[in-house]
């Protein structure tokens, strides 16, 4: 027991000789060690790049406004902010929308005569722990509002101290970043001096000088106050982002983050205790590099106003109209547009990205990839293509081509001339040989399922059936119809486009394929990164997009004469049945298919008009894809008169037919 004591007392005394140690001998310079001056590094934000087209036009800028910021010390206590914001309330009226019940909470709170108040009403608060205290304190808040309320401008004051609640130590966040007035800046910038870390300053918001028309695609910014994504806030965090940035939070405004971002200003910030004593700039920051697109924002304007027109004279049952006007050679997208339209109440909203992600039945414009899968699978030759177009009767079902529902107009045709008359019949026949049945009127389709599978690698060749790759997030692949062997049926329909659904760029990107001789390529919205020139313009390249080539169609120039001499067939042939005469006026001449497809919607029969085509039809220059869902029976050429005026605007809008070799003939570089 002596010893123990004898240990215990020798651990004292060694307690207390390390505190005089502490105290005594080095206390001064311990103090002066806390006290010292220490240094950080603060950073902003920088102006986003600009988005330009084709021509050069800005489609989003920067409008710069003043702004009223604040910058949080290290180890500011919540009284100090408190204090800051009331007196710069005196000056500066802010927004309270947004207020929350706790922000007043912890306004009111912050108050330390009010805190002392709340805390008479609850027992036991000075033995609880911090946390508790405070759940406790806003508790009673909550439950007695009317004991509590903020005046007006309590009310003003409390969203100041929010906003510089949510600040990060030695970040900046806006307290007023658009409308402040001549006023506000006057007094504010007079009393800078009583309110360590308000700036008077600069901030910017997007701006969108030739309209809104392609906002859509251009996507959207958050605000400081939304600032990082909740579903991405790890990811942008471990980029160097603080929790209060704008970033791009939709398509290419999102996609193109990291080129629009910038770089952000470092500033030496010398810190004393809580107080920053010195700023000196680091770097000034390096503004985003900007954005030229490969759409022409006159022409999309047109365009978008050609799709809206076309809807409003569809009437019935119509669900919008859908266009995409592409370079098949480089991808690039010279416009998109769209709009959609509710039946029921007859609202039209433009939605351009409907081209990407509205799934809709095409109908025959796909027969082009039937006849080409065909031939890859050497059902049908160059040299041998002929089959008799008759009503087809599997299982006591009899599905026909539009001109011969009945047999009455039986005769054979090849594989251009079922391209050019849009003949069911053949294209039912390629899939019932492709899938090794040997056809017999009236006899049970006994195809495998895998005929399915089959027929679609085919058309996902093309494009049809998967993502195309453009460069803006939200893409669908589309919507493929059941494959089970109950459905085996649905095989014929998908032969002639009329079960599976396809975007409508989609279809673009097929007609692209064949247009340019069998390349798969990528669309893209993105032309190049351009910096910036003295004047604020478009500056040098510093990258541009080349064409990226997704798969070849491994397809020899006889089979794919078959199929372009087809298409040229459709709008300039000399069968009764041709389904493009209509197009036959648009000049330089022009190679398409139709596409008409029966469709529902709530249970009532529509049908779905579609085109997909190129120009000149030799060496094309420009491909044309639009989808007319859901329209009465009797708006059967509407697709036609749209493509009509679309061509009309681009070669007058974008590209003069001075520049090309409009020469006709009936078979392309394809």
């Amino acid at each position: 027991m002596n010893f123990l004591f004898i240990i215990v007392g020798l651990l004292f005394a060694a307690l207390i000789a390390q505190l005089a140690y502490l105290q005594i001998l080095h206390g001064t310079q311990l103090k002066a060690e806390v006290n010292r001056t220490d240094s950080t590094v603060e950073t902003n934000n920088v102006q986003r790049g600009m988005i330009f087209d084709s021509t050069g036009r800005v489609l989003v800028g920067n409008k710069t406004h003043q702004a009223i910021s604040y910058t949080k010390g290290v180890n500011v206590l919540s009284g100090d902010m408190y204090k800051i914001a009331n007196r710069l309330g005196q000056y500066l009226t802010v927004p309270t929308g947004s207020l929350t019940k706790r922000n007043r909470a912890d306004y009111y709170l912050a108050s330390s005569a009010r805190l002392n108040k709340v805390k008479s009403h609850i027992s036991g608060i000075d033995n609880m722990t911090s946390s508790a205290a405070t759940d406790k304190e806003l508790q009673y808040i909550y439950a007695h509002p009317s004991e509590f309320k903020l005046t007006k401008q309590q009310t003003n004051n409390a969203m100041i101290y929010a906003k510089m609640s949510g600040a990060y130590s030695l970040s900046t966040t806006y307290i007023k970043e658009t409308g402040v007035t001549s006023k506000e800046l006057a007094e504010v910038g007079e009393h800078l001096g009583e309110m360590p870390g308000v700036k008077v300053g600069t901030s910017w918001t997007r701006d969108y000088p030739y309209g809104s028309s392609l906002k859509s695609i251009l996507g959207t910014v958050s605000s400081e106050k939304v600032g990082l994504p909740d579903s991405k806030v790890n990811q942008y965090l471990a980029q160097g982002y603080s929790r209060n940035d704008s970033v791009g939070q939709s398509y290419l405004e999102e996609q193109y983050e990291s080129v629009l971002r910038g770089t952000k200003s470092q500033t030496d910030v010398e810190v004393s205790g809580t107080k920053i004593m010195k700023e000196v700039k680091k770097y000034g920051g390096k503004k985003g590099d900007n954005l030229q697109l490969t759409i022409n924002a006159g022409f999309q304007k047109k365009l978008q106003s050609l799709v809206r027109s076309a809807e409003a004279g569809a009437g019935g049952d119509s669900t919008g109209v859908y266009a995409v006007v592409m370079n098949p050679n480089t991808g690039a997208v010279i416009g998109m547009a769209g709009v959609d339209r509710n039946p029921s109440t007859g609202k039209v909203t433009t939605n351009a990205l409907g081209t990407i992600n509205s799934s809709i039945t095409m109908g025959s414009v796909v027969k082009g990839a039937m006849i080409s899968g065909a031939l890859m699978d050497g059902v049908i030759t160059p040299s041998n293509n002929t089959l008799t177009d008759m009503p087809i009767t599997v299982g006591g079902t009899k599905k026909a081509s539009w001109f011969n529902k009945n047999g009455g107009a039986n005769m054979a045709v090849n594989a251009s001339t079922a391209l050019e008359v849009s003949s069911n019949s053949y294209m039912m026949q390629l899939a019932m040989k492709e899938g090794n049945f040997n056809y017999t009127s009236g006899a049970a389709l006994t195809m495998s399922t895998s005929i399915f599978s089959k027929l679609r690698g085919y058309f996902n060749q093309f494009g049809l059936g998967v993502k195309t790759g453009i460069d803006l997030p939200g893409e669908t692949t589309g919507i493929a119809g059941s494959s089970s062997k109950a459905h085996i049926g649905n095989a014929l329909d998908e032969s002639f486009g009329n079960y599976d659904a396809y975007t409508t760029m989609q279809v673009a990107q097929y007609m692209s394929t064949i247009a340019n001789g069998g390349y798969r390529i990528q669309p893209h919205l993105l032309s190049s990164i351009r910096g910036t020139s003295k004047s604020g313009g478009l500056g040098a390249v510093k990258a541009s997009v080349t064409p990226t080539v997704l798969n070849e169609i491994d397809m020899t120039a006889a089979q794919r004469r078959l199929v372009t001499e087809g298409l040229y067939d459709v709008v300039h042939g000399t069968n009764t049945y041709k389904t493009g005469g209509e197009l036959s006026s648009i000049k330089p001449e022009i190679s398409a298919k139709t596409g008409t497809a029966q469709t529902y919607y709530k249970g009532t029969e529509t049908v779905t008009l579609s085109l997909a085509s190129y120009a000149p039809s030799t060496h094309p220059q420009v491909v044309v894809a639009l989808a007319m869902p859901n329209l009465n029976y009797n708006a059967e050429d509407n697709n036609m008169k749209l493509a009509k005026q679309i061509y009309s605007a681009y070669w007058s809008m974008v590209q003069s037919t001075s520049t090309i070799n409009s020469t006709s003939s009936s078979s392309s570089s394809y």
